[in-house]
């Protein structure tokens, strides 16, 4: 039976870039997660009849929200939910799975890198049917939507199994209770070489982080590609993802880091996050920022079955270093700088206008799905390694011979209190117009600006997206406020010189000028009381 409960609204359900993130107390609210599922489904049309595809990354109130969801959707006409068995889907395996059942969207119920646990975070996240995050208009409709609910509808009942797969009715609404990672594991065989991987003789560590991508990666590393066993280490999801960080980063990932620096390495070392969308490079000896993997993986997808005609365009995130803009130019082929958020390749992708995308925050992808892919970046690279016999290190020597080498770094100053990081922020945009021409130490300032979008394929317009300072010669600092906390703000500090001839120098000492002039131009310390960032990438 549908029953029709009555709320109020909450102020505070304003979807980010990824979704709606907040504390798992926050969550916990009454009708605090009803109310923005039902918003979502008010904002939507084409319900009636309509398949919704609902997973999760296993953290902690996964499977309670799943369950209410499913009862909301039975309610509101959906005529069938596909849920991966357990309430697991990764975001790329749920995107691969909205494309593929021509779903009107899906749930997907992460807060991706943020930790999880009774203390930590949760979050829900709307896609649409190209298997993508829902673009600005679609959030803004439910932002305003969340202002005005006044009710939600539920279908009464108990619990359904979510381990055991095959189906239930739920009222009117067909469950499905699918393998979560089937689907995804025979695409990846569709785009990869899986033989000449096999064949290749590679070790590797895999670190899953004890999230959403350990059985992923155990079916197709271990079980596929015959790596050892115990490859994939904390390979079991855990709604607390084993009281640790699941963020792919050197901060993080530190052990994973000094395995691969240390004696005995394998070939390959990777990581991936919460949710299964970001992902670390490292080689016996060599990290690759993710920057740089983005346009090593681009100069060498052709050696990868699904890619071998080339790429239509290389995508990337402003504040993603320009190493990638340098590969399309010799490829012959354009280059996007977008605002950050997956939303905004997902355009470029459906038009046919770039292949490979990525960000400087781990994420990287193609036009298989509509979401980054941890793994997918994982596979590619072994399948570059295979083709051609380097390693890890010599590919990277050799792309930095061949383009040059962008030095880069991210400086996150993390838990900062709103209004301080919105004082830095309007501060510096004030000062914009007066900048071009000053000098800061041996730096020059060419041009200042906030990065504005407008998106080629439907002339909609993204302003306010992040501070570039443009140094003389090619260097840049940009400034950008994260979206993807759940408390306070994040700074985030990106750092960049490019060098055609210095290409085996320490990071630091390359940027330490810029970092310098960066705190000078906007006052981190004066305004954050920060004197160094809680985590460097």
């Amino acid at each position: 039976m549908t029953t029709t409960v009555s709320t109020t609204p909450y102020d505070d359900q304003k979807p980010g870039t990824s979704g709606l993130r907040k504390k798992v107390r926050v969550f916990q609210q009454p009708h605090y997660a009803e109310n923005f599922v039902q918003s979502v489904f008010d904002s939507i049309d084409g319900k009636d009849g309509a398949t919704l595809v609902i997973g999760g990354d296993g953290r902690f109130l996964n499977r309670e929200v799943i369950q209410v969801a499913i009862r909301m959707a039975a309610a509101n006409g959906f005529a069938r939910v596909v849920v991966g068995q357990g309430g697991i889907l990764s975001t790329p395996a749920a995107s691969n799975l909205i494309r593929q059942r021509q779903a009107l969207g899906g749930l997907v119920l992460s807060a991706s890198h943020n930790p999880g646990g009774p203390d930590e975070d949760f979050g829900i996240k709307y896609n649409i049917g190209n298997g993508g995050p829902a673009p600005e208009k679609v959030t803004e409709a439910i932002h305003a939507r969340t202002k005005t609910i006044d009710r939600y509808l539920i279908v009464e009942g108990d619990d359904i199994d979510l381990d055991t797969l095959g189906e239930v009715q739920v009222g009117d609404l067909t469950v499905e209770v699918v393998d979560p990672v089937t689907d995804y594991a025979a695409l990846m065989e569709t785009l990869f070489d899986f033989d000449a991987i096999r064949g290749a003789g590679l070790t590797m560590a895999f670190d899953a982080m004890s999230a959403v991508t350990g059985p992923y990666a155990t079916e197709i590393l271990e079980n596929r590609l015959g790596f050892a066993r115990g490859t994939v280490r904390n390979g079991t999801p855990l709604p607390d993802f084993g009281g640790h960080h699941p963020d792919p980063n050197l901060v993080h990932a530190r052990e994973l880091y000094d395995h691969m620096m240390g004696e005995g390495a394998p070939d390959f070392g990777a990581a991936s996050d919460g949710d299964g969308d970001r992902n670390l490079i490292i080689g016996r000896g060599r990290f690759v920022t993710p920057s740089d993997s983005l346009a090593m993986l681009a100069a060498n997808a052709h050696l990868a079955p699904g890619y071998a005609g080339g790429l239509k365009g290389i995508a990337r995130s402003m504040p993603t270093s320009a190493a990638a803009d340098r590969v399309a130019e010799k490829l012959g082929i354009p280059a996007f700088e977008t605002p950050t958020g997956w939303k905004f390749f997902g355009n470029l992708l459906d038009a046919g206008m770039a292949t490979i995308c990525g960000e400087e925050s781990a994420g990287t992808g193609s036009d298989h799905v509509r979401e980054k892919d941890g793994l997918w970046a994982v596979l590619l690279w072994l399948n570059i390694l295979a083709a051609t016999g380097k390693s890890v290190d010599d590919i990277a020597r050799d792309h930095w011979a061949t383009y040059g080498r962008n030095y880069y770094a991210r400086h996150d100053y993390e838990g900062v209190e709103s209004e301080r990081a919105d004082a830095l922020m309007a501060e510096l945009r004030g000062k914009l117009a007066s900048l071009p021409g000053t000098r800061f130490g041996d730096l020059t300032v060419e041009a200042a600006d906030d990065f504005a979008y407008t998106d080629p394929t439907d002339q909609s317009v993204s302003r306010n997206q992040g501070v570039r300072i443009l140094f003389e010669g090619g260097s840049r600092v940009v400034f950008r406020l994260s979206g993807t906390g759940t408390s306070g703000a994040t700074l985030r500090v990106y750092l960049e010189r490019y060098s055609a001839d210095e290409l085996d120098r320490e990071t630091p000492d390359m940027l330490a000028d810029i970092i310098t002039a960066a705190d000078d131009i906007a006052g981190i310390t004066r305004h954050t009381g920060r004197t160094e960032p809680d985590v460097i990438t």
